[in-house]
């Protein structure tokens, strides 16, 4: 068993899943996520691809065969975007998103997350009385489709949903014209 931890925590926090399933006869395997616990400080790949690809050559440096992995609340993350085929990155696309990122302010950045993570908008989408184009891919492995768009579009008075097969999360890039489109005909509308 490979067990992937949540944010900001290390391996230590699958201890008790760890000693009782060693007890029973698994070989279980934690590791401290890049910029986690014991692992190195590093300044950059903290993102989900690359802690997917940290989890594959781990996976391949141990030969493993058969692996249950085990992810809690961004380690769950990790190992959905380690396990989901036909996933394709475009190491353009990642590398504009890091460069946007690095843009930003530490605390601003660090601020915001308890804005995506913390806070329920429910009552204001309830009153979005305006019409509502909701556009989610249903290969979003950043944010959960049915977490965020297909609540909110039910939420929301007067929502129109919008779902890209095979989009990710940077669907206004990987999918500009469709988009484009698609705003252009909800103005036009």
């Amino acid at each position: 068993m490979v067990f992937s931890h949540g944010w900001p925590l290390s391996a230590d926090a699958w201890d008790g899943q760890m000693l009782f399933l060693g007890q029973h006869g698994y070989r279980i395997i934690a590791h401290d996520r890049r910029s986690h616990g014991r692992s190195d400080q590093t300044w950059d790949g903290n993102d989900m691809d690359t802690y997917a690809d940290d989890l594959a050559e781990l996976i391949a440096a141990l030969n493993l065969r058969d692996a249950v992995l085990a992810g809690h609340s961004t380690g769950g993350g990790e190992v959905a975007h380690y396990i989901r085929e036909g996933t394709q990155v475009s190491e353009g696309v990642r590398e504009a998103f890091w460069l946007q990122g690095m843009m930003g302010g530490i605390k601003g950045q660090y601020d915001c997350i308890r804005q995506f993570s913390e806070v329920d908008y429910t009552e204001d989408l309830k009153k979005m009385n305006v019409p509502t184009l909701i556009v989610h891919g249903d290969d979003d492995q950043i944010v959960s489709i049915a977490a965020a768009a297909l609540r909110s579009s039910k939420i929301a008075p007067r929502a129109t949903l919008k779902i890209y097969p095979g989009a990710p999360h940077g669907l206004p890039t990987t999918h500009q014209d469709q988009l484009n489109a698609d705003l252009l005909a909800f103005v036009k509308g």
